[in-house]
């Protein structure tokens, strides 16, 4: 039976399913296969009814099968590469059978497709349009969704564990008790979505978008969250805790992965102690020619087993930080500043240098002098070495371990010493003898 469309500009054409087609694809995948192979047509099974049927393998790419019903239809391993699918039925689609391969509906357009309660795991929907797409409780785990276009989509209840939706349009989209426990949603846009209660322990979340998101109640244990980008609607009571210990929330996904740490007393010692007997802090700015010697002496750290953490000067200078070089240098283990053409370093350095008994190792470019208060740092605060004067990186790295490594080991050594040192305490009658 065929079916009249129009295209916008009114031109009409025929669309519909093709008899003798889906009488051949009803006989078996196999004669349906072999047909398709041979010859070059385009598949027409526009409301094809293909409910229950088992169409495992079958070759279907760039197929109409718009309004098609494939009810509980097996599609194990099912080819619909650009497959036409707008407003089909797939309720309880079935690709349970399929263990190391499954279907794949790569470009395929879904929009508005009904998938309730389908078991679809790790079927591939790479850069398919799923927009308004119905998912609730269908079975997704390890799918491929990568770059898939879930806008609007409902997806509330569904099993997503080790999902890829990395760079997935995901804006409105419903995400309500999901489980997307160790699912990769670096990139992904959640702009708008609701992920009310969803469980995101394990979670990879890089550079995604939570723009007016909703993540009240969500489970984040685990979660590894990276330049997280947009301000989320409601992150409210986000549960930092896993499920078999009592529950603690936070109100930020940030805030919940340091209260975690906070309250697990080894897992922050850890991180104090790996921080403050590796790191060591690079002041300086990042100007091309500064550039070159930061990054150089980064390298030549890490040759030593160091953690060096370098702070550009030259890109922060729009904003107050003070306080977070103060947070830096109190968890490192030495600190390393270029003080050439300093702009900001004489601030900072002179904020930062008081309250923090640690080895201070200043460098500056041969005939460059220091800037006018540094002499009150050196001399006041024995941590605070001369200025080192070097003419090139070459010369840094020859005599880098007696420079900066046993300089700042010993001073560190002398340091503690002098902070284990016990307090003498005296009486009156020691003045009265």
């Amino acid at each position: 039976m065929a079916f009249i469309e129009k295209y916008e500009g009114g031109e009409t054409f025929r669309r519909g399913t093709d008899a003798k087609q889906l009488k051949l694809l009803k006989k078996g995948v196999k004669y349906w296969n072999d047909w398709i192979e041979e010859i070059e047509v385009s598949v027409n099974l526009y409301k094809a009814d293909l409910s229950r049927r088992n169409l495992n393998g079958a070759l279907l790419s760039n197929a109409d099968l718009g309004m098609a019903k494939l009810d509980h239809a097996d599609l194990s391993y099912a080819r619909l590469y650009d497959a036409e699918l707008e407003n089909s039925s797939l309720v309880g689609v079935d690709l349970s059978d399929s263990k190391a391969k499954s279907a794949c509906f790569r470009g395929a357009n879904m929009s508005n497709a009904n998938l309730f309660r389908a078991e679809v795991q790790r079927a591939d929907f790479g850069r398919a349009n799923l927009t308004k797409a119905k998912f609730t409780r269908a079975k997704l785990r390890g799918a491929g969704l990568q770059d898939a276009n879930c806008a609007g989509a409902n997806l509330t209840q569904c099993d997503l564990r080790n999902a890829d939706l990395s760079g997935t349009n995901l804006q409105k989209a419903k995400l309500i008790d999901a489980d997307l426990s160790e699912a990769n949603l670096s990139g992904a846009d959640l702009t708008g979505a609701d992920l009310t209660g969803a469980n995101l322990e394990k979670a990879l979340f890089i550079e995604t978008n939570l723009e007016n998101a909703t993540l009240t109640r969500c489970r984040i244990y685990g979660l590894s969250a990276w330049a997280l980008k947009g301000t989320p609607k409601n992150q409210s009571s986000l549960i930092v805790t896993p499920e078999d210990q009592p529950e603690i929330t936070a109100d930020q996904i940030d805030v919940g992965q340091f209260i975690y740490l906070l309250i697990n007393r080894s897992a922050i010692r850890n991180v104090i102690d790996s921080i403050t007997s590796k790191g060591v802090l690079i002041l300086g700015r990042f100007t091309p020619e500064r550039k070159v010697v930061l990054d150089a002496i980064a390298e030549e750290l890490r040759k030593y087993n160091l953690l060096p953490i370098i702070f550009d000067f030259e890109r922060s200078a729009s904003r107050d930080f003070t306080e977070t070089i103060k947070t830096l240098a109190g968890l490192s283990m030495f600190v390393i500043a270029d003080i050439t053409n300093p702009s900001s370093a004489p601030l900072e350095l002179q904020a930062t240098v008081p309250d923090y008994q640690i080895p201070f190792i200043p460098i500056i470019q041969k005939g460059e002098k220091p800037f006018a208060m540094f002499k009150n740092l050196s001399g006041k605060y024995f941590w605070v070495f001369e200025p080192l004067a070097y003419t090139s990186m070459d010369s840094l790295r020859r005599g880098f371990k007696k420079i900066f490594i046993d300089r700042a080991f010993a001073m560190r050594k002398r340091l503690l010493r002098q902070k284990a040192k016990t307090a003498v305490v005296q009486t009156v009658e020691d003045f009265l003898r």
